[in-house]
């Protein structure tokens, strides 16, 4: 029997089924609108070794919110949610900060490394903290964050002092300022980061018993599966991707601003996590989406001061972009507003054999 050819229309209706058709076509958009503004917009050039460019500038700007929306995706994945991420982006980096400018030697790469650890350490802690109210206290997730979401920041002005801390040490500047193989470090960072958790989600059971949790964590106990360890994992790891993303900001600027390192980046986290096609019910995730969605908030960002959006209306813009993002989306939108069939239209079921006419029994698990 032949198999029947597959014409241009249904090709271009599986593509723009595809969960990252919609993320992928805008983010080009927003590149596209760039370049009236900006005619050598897509240009990169080589100065002193180093590769620059308005592209190189959005990856690498966009680079620690890429960490924090790679966390937020398994938080999110298991029906949760992590408000704390700014204000743990706001610890690492104060900690770290204030540990390397009481050094004697700021380049001395043991002390760097050590006040590094202890920033992270702090940040794993506070996963842990989060993840020990949602899953052991069962505190809703959106309360048991917005507890260090608003003492964290509180507790990183306090290791500063209320002051900025300023730092003078090459070695830690590299992480977010400093360049390899022409590249910014930050960008192999982010690289790692990504397939690490790609290679642990999706290589290996974890990235299906995660989703298992987020469809249902009850039904996921009952057959085994240890859901509280699971969600306590996923929100020590979401921490600290935050953590990461607080040394590369605090290295990029050389200081550490309890106050307003990592404000909001927990809300553009969510956004760039919706747009890359997770729902906050939790169950399914994309990382690959993610990081897409995370380009997008990014290319906005540059995109609202090229075309020379006034300051005090960039959010009204943004927030616009992102709702018209999100309606492309969805299956019913484009339904009603394009005429496109919201689902596969079903073939005629065929006659009920002898066997398909006994009622069969489904064992839930």
């Amino acid at each position: 029997m032949s198999t029947p050819a597959v014409t241009t229309p249904s090709r271009w209706r599986a593509l723009t089924h595809h969960h990252l058709f919609w993320p992928v076509a805008v983010l080009i958009f927003l590149l596209l609108v760039n370049v009236p503004f900006t005619p050598d917009f897509f240009a990169i050039r080589m100065t002193d070794g180093h590769l620059y460019g308005s592209l190189v500038s959005i990856v690498l700007y966009g680079s620690p919110l890429m960490l924090v929306a790679v966390g937020m995706t398994l938080v999110i994945a298991t029906g949760g949610i992590d408000l704390s991420v700014g204000a743990v982006v706001a610890i690492t980096g104060a900690l770290t900060c204030s540990y390397i400018s009481d050094q004697a030697d700021q380049n001395a790469l043991a002390g760097v490394f050590l006040a590094m650890g202890v920033g992270l350490v702090a940040a794993v802690v506070c996963g842990l903290w989060n993840g020990f109210l949602v899953a052991r206290m069962g505190i809703q997730p959106i309360i048991a964050t917005l507890i260090i979401m608003v003492a964290g920041r509180g507790v990183a002005q306090l290791i500063t002092d209320g002051q900025i801390i300023t730092t003078n040490s090459e070695p830690y500047k590299f992480i977010g300022g400093g360049y390899w193989l022409t590249l910014p470090f930050s960008i192999f960072v982010v690289a790692a980061v990504v397939t690490v958790t790609v290679a642990l989600t999706r290589r290996t059971a974890l990235g299906l018993l995660v989703e298992s949790v987020g469809g249902n964590a009850e039904a996921s106990r009952l057959v085994g599966i240890r859901s509280r360890r699971i969600k306590i994992m996923v929100y020590m790891f979401c921490a600290l991707c935050a953590g990461i993303a607080g040394l590369m900001i605090s290295s990029n600027t050389s200081a550490a601003d309890g106050n307003n390192a990592g404000l909001w980046i927990e809300l553009d986290a969510i956004l760039a996590v919706v747009i890359g096609g997770t729902s906050l019910l939790g169950g399914r995730f994309s990382i690959g989406g993610t990081v897409i969605g995370a380009l997008v908030i990014q290319t906005l960002t540059t995109t609202i001061y090229t075309i020379g959006v006034p300051t005090q209306t960039n959010l009204v813009f943004k927030a616009a972009v992102v709702i018209v993002v999100c309606l492309l989306q969805s299956p019913k939108f484009r339904a009603k507003v394009f005429g496109a069939k919201g689902a596969r239209t079903t073939a005629p079921a065929e006659p009920a054999t002898s066997a398909d006419a006994a009622p069969k029994m489904e064992v839930s698990r």
